[in-house]
C-alpha cells in the first residue's frame, strides 16, 4: 500500500525559473534547483554543504544528458565544472543544476549515493550519462546503507517534481487503485502489434501505456523498410535506434500509441487499432472504457 507525500516548493526570488527549493515533509533532505547562471553569485548556506548534484544538459540533436557528482562543498564544485568548461577542459555545457543535501550527509555517503545515482541513471536510459568513473566499493555499515537507500527514494520523488524522470525507467507501471485486480492491470498494460510488411514479413511488437505516453519494449521487431508516410524525423528517430537484426535493443518512449505504431511498422499507422491486448481488445476499446 502507498501513502500520499507532501512536498513543499519554494520560489526562492518569487519566480519559477529562479532558485526553487524543495523538501518533502518528515526528511531532513533538501533539494535546491538553480540555474546555472545564479551559481556563482548564489550566497545560500545549503549549497556548500556536502551533497550530490546532477547538472542538466540539452544536446545539439535535442537529447537529454546529465552529469551526476559528489561534492563536501557543492557550489564550489560547481563553479569548477563552469571553469573547467570555460578553459575547454569539459565538453559539455549544463544549464541547470539540482543539488541535494542533508543532515549528517560525510564523503563516504555521498560517494554511495553518486555511484547509485549513476548506474540507476544508466538503466533508466532516458538520458546520456557524462559521469565517467564512480567510487564502487565505498564501505558503510548496514544501517547507513539503509538510510542512504531510503535517501534515494525521495531524491527520485523530487526530480520527478521538479520534472527529472533521469532515475525512472522507462516502463514502470502506473500505480491504479487498489481496488483493481493484477488480472484488469496486466490487461489494460500489455500490448501487441503485428503486422505482414511487403517484402520483410511479418513484424511483432509489444507496448505498454504509462502516463509519459507508450513505450515500445525491447525486443520487439521493427521493419527495416519504411515509406514517405511517415515523417522525416521519425526516419531519423528509427535509423539512430538502438536496432539489431530487426530487433530493438532497449525500450522507448514515445508521445502516443501511433507514433510508437509508425515506428515499429515504418508506415503510417492508427495506434489505437493496430494494439491489442492478448484476447484480441484493441487499444481504442480500451480507451472507451
Amino acid at each position: 500500500m502507498t501513502y500520499g507525500k507532501s512536498i513543499e516548493l519554494f520560489l526562492v526570488n518569487g519566480t519559477a525559473d529562479s532558485i526553487i527549493t524543495a523538501e518533502l515533509s518528515n526528511w531532513n533532505g533538501k533539494a535546491i534547483k538553480i540555474p546555472r547562471i545564479e551559481v556563482a553569485g548564489c550566497k545560500r548556506d545549503d549549497i556548500i554543504q556536502a551533497g550530490v548534484y546532477f547538472l542538466f544538459c540539452k544536446e545539439d540533436d535535442g537529447s537529454d544528458s546529465v552529469y551526476i557528482g559528489e561534492a563536501e562543498n557543492v557550489k564550489e564544485r560547481l563553479v569548477q565544472h563552469m571553469r573547467d568548461y570555460n578553459s575547454e577542459k569539459e565538453k559539455y555545457y549544463w544549464s541547470t543544476a539540482v543539488i541535494f543535501t542533508g543532515r549528517d550527509l560525510n564523503k563516504a555517503l555521498i560517494r554511495y549515493l553518486e555511484n547509485r545515482f549513476v548506474e540507476t541513471a544508466r538503466s533508466s536510459k532516458r538520458y546520456v550519462v557524462l559521469t565517467k568513473n564512480t567510487y564502487r566499493n565505498t564501505i558503510m555499515k548496514e544501517s547507513q546503507i539503509s538510510a542512504m537507500e531510503e535517501f534515494i527514494e525521495n531524491v527520485k520523488i523530487l526530480l520527478n517534481a521538479l520534472g527529472y524522470k533521469v532515475l525512472e525507467p522507462l516502463d514502470k507501471q502506473d500505480k491504479v487503485e487498489k481496488d483493481v485486480s493484477d488480472k484488469e492491470q496486466s490487461e489494460a498494460i500489455a500490448l501487441h502489434l503485428e503486422r505482414t510488411i511487403k517484402d520483410v514479413g511479418k513484424i511483432e511488437a509489444d507496448g505498454m501505456r504509462t502516463a509519459e505516453g507508450f513505450v515500445v519494449l525491447k525486443g520487439s521487431h521493427i521493419s527495416p523498410v519504411d515509406d514517405d508516410t511517415i515523417s522525416t524525423a521519425l526516419k531519423e528517430q528509427r535509423s539512430k535506434a538502438n536496432i539489431e537484426s530487426g530487433v530493438l535493443k532497449e525500450d522507448m518512449l514515445f508521445s502516443s500509441p501511433s507514433h510508437a505504431a509508425r515506428f515499429v511498422i515504418g508506415k503510417s499507422a492508427n495506434g489505437l487499432t493496430s494494439w491489442k491486448t492478448s484476447d484480441g481488445r484493441l487499444l481504442k476499446d480500451i480507451e472507451n472504457i
